[in-house]
């Protein structure tokens, strides 16, 4: 029997709260630590850990999306001491997106109270944040950043690599390998694949060899359009409403989006495809995330990295203003020309892009450009499904003003991307776990692996599920 073993304890036939714990026998590891986003899965962020984070020597971070990344300072208030090891990059980002999310959970939380003292309502409610901003402080000491490609001692039996996985910036594949009595045994974990060819980033790393694979599936069971004409499909929707004298506010996630957004406008202002108007990065966190990228050059690829080498930086260009404060988001409104607006967040659930929302979409003359998916359930979704009035800021606003959604903006390799990762590996692993994914991305794609690759064992783990590795 092996002492080798691995459980499960999120982003199991879901997408988001990935965590995994790897346990040597000698040594315990937690793999990603992220908060659980879907609604009916939320309360779990809450549940004790299904470990003692106390026993846990040390923990590895793919990147830094709230959903891998996102219960770390309750891990660490809950007693984990030990490093926490990823990249530079993902070290800075992860620490601007946890302040954030422990920011908004403070102010979720007072309002809540108010609203809860005003209504009379008594009994036990959670009127404290899952985590706060000291806590946050605190496990950010406990971040220890690597270099890509570099072999790194964690525990006495267990090193571990990041590889590129051209995902967002920082963004690593992660392989482990543990000394057991039987040889070295090596376990890897994919954290989210990126796509080849995409701007800015490198494209994921090859991996030759690995006895166990853990991979995502987001996009398991569908297959991206060809993306050749975003850049073309934004020009022509930015143009039609310049002709107009609108402006156009896109919704924007501010970790990967936004710099992409600020990228490919770049480029068609340089090519002379939309004019020379003013671009308002209108999120603080998308600026401090952008702030991260440039001061990065390293994961760029060639031809972001070379456009910087000739002067050319397409995070500061002439006409981008970064608001920073409210008031410089507010006195966007008193200006009459035509605008592009990048404002967070990126299905509409928060942030100041609603506030561009209600100053805008009731004229068609402006345009909403949506550049990302709109889960269920968001204003995001509702004004993208041509809902004619949407709630807005405790109000019903009409929506007059022109929606568009571009597609092919994703971060996530489809199923065929994602195999063609896979089956890079020289040997055929010993299992593939599938991970972080709908239940039916997940089944799907594993059933795809079965079929492409016949005698692979494939299984999609149960949520805390634990498996021996031998």
């Amino acid at each position: 029997m092996s002492d080798l073993k691995i459980g499960f304890y999120g982003a199991s036939r879901n997408v988001t709260g990935s965590c995994y714990l790897l346990d040597t026998g000698k040594s315990k590891i937690v793999v990603e630590c992220g908060l659980y986003q879907e609604r009916d899965l939320k309360d779990r962020n809450w549940d004790e850990f299904p470990f003692a984070p106390s026993e846990v020597d040390c923990m590895l971070l793919t990147h830094g999306h709230l959903d891998h990344c996102g219960r770390i300072p309750k891990l660490t208030k809950e007693g984990f001491q030990g490093k926490i090891y990823c990249t530079d990059p993902t070290a800075e980002v992860a620490q601007i997106v946890l302040m954030d999310s422990a920011h908004i959970q403070e102010e979720d939380m007072k309002h809540k109270k108010k609203r809860h003292e005003r209504e009379g309502r008594k009994g036990p409610f959670p009127l404290v944040p899952l985590y706060t901003m000291v806590d946050v402080e605190q496990c950010a000491t406990q971040f220890e950043g690597v270099s890509y490609n570099e072999s790194v001692q964690v525990c006495e039996d267990v090193s571990v690599e990041f590889m590129d996985a051209g995902h967002i910036m920082g963004s690593a594949v992660i392989k482990v390998t543990v000394a057991t009595a039987d040889g070295p045994r090596t376990v890897l974990f994919s954290g989210d694949i990126g796509r080849d060819g995409t701007p800015i980033l490198k494209d994921p790393a090859t991996i030759s060899q690995a006895d166990y694979v853990l991979i995502e599936s987001t996009y398991g069971n569908r297959e991206h359009k060809d993306n050749d004409t975003i850049n073309d499909s934004i020009a022509s929707l930015i143009c039609g409403a310049v002709e107009r004298g609108g402006k156009i506010i896109i919704p924007s996630f501010s970790v990967e989006r936004a710099q992409e957004l600020l990228y490919r406008l770049y480029k068609l202002r340089q090519a002379k495809k939309i004019p020379l108007l003013p671009v308002y990065l209108d999120s603080p966190m998308a600026i401090k995330i952008t702030k991260v990228l440039k001061q990065h050059d390293e994961i760029l690829d060639e031809e972001a990295r070379a456009m910087i080498e000739h002067g050319e930086h397409p995070f500061d260009f002439p006409g981008l203003d970064l608001c920073v404060t409210t008031d410089q988001s507010k006195a966007i409104n008193f200006k009459d020309e035509s605008a592009i607006i990048i404002a967070g967040s990126g299905m509409c659930t928060g942030g100041r892009v609603k506030h561009h929302l209600v100053n805008y979409m009731g004229d068609p003359k402006h345009l909403i450009l949506f550049v990302g998916y709109q889960a269920v359930g968001t204003l995001g979704r509702s004004i993208v499904e041509g809902k004619d009035e949407v709630r807005i800021l405790g109000k019903k606003r009409k929506v007059a003003a022109q929606v568009a959604r571009v597609n092919g903006f994703s971060a996530h390799a489809d199923r065929n991307e994602l195999l063609e990762w896979l089956t890079d590996l020289k040997h055929q692993p010993k299992r593939v776990f599938v991970v972080h994914g709908e239940f039916e991305a997940s089944d799907a794609f594993a059933q795809f692996i079965r079929e492409k690759m016949p005698g692979w064992d494939v299984v999609v783990p149960e949520y805390e599920e634990t498996f021996e590795l031998a």
